[in-house]
């Protein structure tokens, strides 16, 4: 059954069969290119990228059309601090307790540890957020529904935004991370995700070999 209100589909592009292909190969080259940075410039990137990077994530599929989501921008020095002495603290007992022997094997060739300096150093950090509660409008308190797939989804989106505008993004992730709905003045319902670390990279940034490897589609895909 249709809804009652609905528009026309019309706002896709009708390309023919080989720019179909061409755009496909031409997206794939371009986020081939997109790697986890962990060595970040402080040089100002203006907001107005920032803004529609959160647009474009904004327009993803999720459930009911609530989109569950928040992203808090963080710019101040003073709250990257906080934010960093807090993360590291988590990441210490992670490193020293908490992560098994196979965890920290698997993490070796990356070559990460405690210390995140690039939580200062980045010009922007976003912290997403999962609304369980919400809906489409301003003070709404209706259920959420799949917040998660949601979230992910939109979140991909952001980082393929950011890639495109030509920033550098790291995934960052400090477990638990409930310290991050008091930094960012978010109610205590919402989930915090994700830290999302994004600016320019340092012009002496490395990647690890280990990071470049990506499994091929017979890997990835079957056909059926």
């Amino acid at each position: 059954m249709k809804p009652h209100d609905t528009l026309p589909y019309t706002d896709l592009p009708d390309y023919n069969d080989a720019e179909r292909v061409a755009r496909a190969h031409a997206f794939y080259e371009a986020l081939k290119t997109r790697r986890t940075c962990r060595y970040f410039a402080p040089d100002p990137v203006p907001r107005e990228v920032i803004e529609h990077a959160i647009l474009a994530a904004g327009t993803a599929p999720n459930g009911a059309n609530h989109q569950p989501w928040h992203f808090a921008v963080i710019t101040s020095a003073e709250k990257k601090a906080a934010l960093r002495a807090a993360a590291e603290e988590e990441e210490r007992a992670f490193y020293e307790q908490k992560a098994s022997d196979e965890w920290l094997d698997a993490l070796a060739p990356l070559g990460t540890d405690a210390d995140k300096p690039f939580l200062e150093i980045a010009p922007y950090l976003i912290v997403i957020f999962g609304q369980r509660k919400g809906g489409m409008y301003p003070n709404e308190k209706k259920q959420n529904y799949y917040v998660n797939e949601s979230v992910g989804i939109a979140t991909g989106m952001l980082i393929t935004a950011l890639h495109d505008a030509g920033l550098a993004t790291l995934t960052h992730t400090p477990n638990p991370m409930k310290f991050l709905n008091t930094l960012c003045e978010r109610p205590s319902d919402e989930k915090p995700m994700m830290v999302l670390v994004v600016g320019k990279p340092a012009k002496d940034a490395t990647v690890p070999v280990h990071a470049v490897h990506k499994k091929p589609l017979d890997q990835i895909s079957s056909w059926l």
